[in-house]
């Protein structure tokens, strides 16, 4: 084997092996039932300020990351709404995180689906990503009244999600930790 062949083939070596490393330390560092959920204050869509998760702790808060371009986030809009409906004088809500967006475009998808539930912005949302290790849109995040992951779902939610996996936490019927 040439030197430039040992060279390049040491190279390659060296890239296989930090890719590997990053996966699994992402891996390592994924959220889990139980952990205390990241927080970050972040400014309202509706430009009245800035606000955090922590502003719900001692309610049930169902986070949810979307994006206006994202046609599974369009499909669960409703959906999202029509639970913040039933549940929200039993001290449950809805937040929805978007990313990826322009204010415009967000303003514009809260309105097309008259979303009455509260609405933060993250620009380009790298930081909520890697803070909850997120693999797509949408995601949502079910946290208790102590602030900690009770429910992780990748990918859209729909009425049937919410009455199976969700409500039954909130209700006390299922163990987070059967999820």
């Amino acid at each position: 084997m040439s030197t430039k062949t040992f060279a390049v083939f040491m190279g390659v070596l060296a890239l296989v092996g930090l890719l590997t490393y990053g996966l699994l330390s992402k891996g390592e560092q994924a959220l889990a039932i139980g952990d205390p959920a990241p927080d970050k204050t972040l400014e309202r869509l509706d430009g009245g300020g800035s606000g955090s998760l922590a502003d719900y702790r001692g309610d049930w808060v169902l986070v949810n990351f979307w994006a206006s371009w994202c046609e599974p986030c369009r499909t669960e809009a409703p959906d999202l709404q029509s639970f913040y409906e039933r549940h929200r004088k039993d001290g449950v809500t809805v937040v929805g995180i978007d990313l990826d967006d322009t204010t415009e475009d967000a303003r514009t998808f809260v309105e097309e689906f008259g979303l009455t539930y509260p609405q933060l912005r993250d620009g380009d949302g790298d930081e909520r990503r890697d803070a909850y290790g997120m693999t797509g849109f949408p995601e949502s995040f079910l946290i208790d009244p102590q602030g900690k992951l009770a429910v992780i779902r990748r990918g859209p939610v729909d009425e049937r999600v919410l009455r199976e996996q969700i409500e039954p936490v909130i209700d006390g019927r299922l163990d987070p930790a059967d999820q």
